[in-house]
């Protein structure tokens, strides 16, 4: 069996405009990592139904899971759940357990329950529910997509119902080694050269700029197996001591 793989959709206008930064797909990926479900694609698409559409069906037919963001409130552009069902082909309508939990909970709060929030309580035909311990008005599952809420609060409160779902897979470990005052075309030969060496083990360079005393390179190495990672590490370590710097470690 393949190691189950996720990508990310995050659906609005609001994005693509710089209005709104999106932190969703940060908080999707740490979820996923130390479940051994790695994130490896992330898209964003705008309120049009039939980009959305396209999107899901080409996503999860290459994942083995994908996870929308935005677009399940109480407003007329609010249209994923319309997407979702077209792009599934089943129809939508009101969840009588969604419907009976909002309602309830608008009650106990002296709110009423309008027809702009009973929206959110349409869902695809044949999705199960995922449950939004934030604001009551529920994400669902169809197939292997998760719809989760695009209020950064509320989508990571969802995960948590979405988490013994999910098929897991082996867990990557990670350790980074951080050389100050390192620049990349210090340490392009010799990080080139150790990335040959260690077959399983992925390795990036990634640079930091704080201050004029505060910079240098941060070289990240990731694998599901921890003897090729050690194995790794020492290399990484020993490239940053030939270059006249200690290594900071952290794992």
């Amino acid at each position: 069996m393949s190691a189950p793989t996720a990508a990310v959709l995050m659906i609005g206008d609001e994005i693509l405009s710089g209005r709104t930064r999106d932190i969703n797909l940060q908080q999707v990926a740490q979820f996923l990592e130390p479940l051994g479900i790695p994130v490896r694609e992330a898209r964003v698409v705008a309120d049009v139904q039939e980009e959305i559409v396209a999107a899901v069906n080409e996503l999860r037919a290459k994942y083995t899971y994908v996870f929308t963001t935005g677009g399940i409130g109480p407003t007329h552009d609010d249209i994923t759940a319309d997407a979702i069902a077209a792009a599934f082909g089943v129809g939508i309508s009101e969840h009588p357990d969604a419907l009976k939990d909002m309602a309830e909970r608008y009650a106990k709060m002296g709110t009423e329950f309008t027809p702009a929030r009973r929206r959110m309580a349409r869902v695809p035909h044949g999705a199960s529910l995922v449950a939004n311990p934030v604001s009551g008005a529920p994400g669902f599952q169809t197939g292997n997509v998760f719809t989760l809420a695009g209020v950064p609060s509320i989508a990571r409160a969802m995960l948590e119902d979405i988490g013994p779902r999910l098929e897991t897979g082996a867990v990557v470990h990670k350790v980074t080694v951080r050389g100050k005052g390192l620049r990349e075309g210090d340490i392009a030969e010799g990080l080139g050269a150790i990335a040959k060496e260690a077959p399983g083990v992925a390795i990036g360079s990634y640079p930091w700029y704080g201050a004029v005393d505060d910079h240098g390179v941060a070289l990240v190495a990731r694998s599901v197996d921890i003897a090729a990672l050690a194995a790794a590490q020492a290399k990484l370590e020993a490239l940053t001591r030939s270059l006249g710097v200690e290594p900071e470690i952290q794992s």
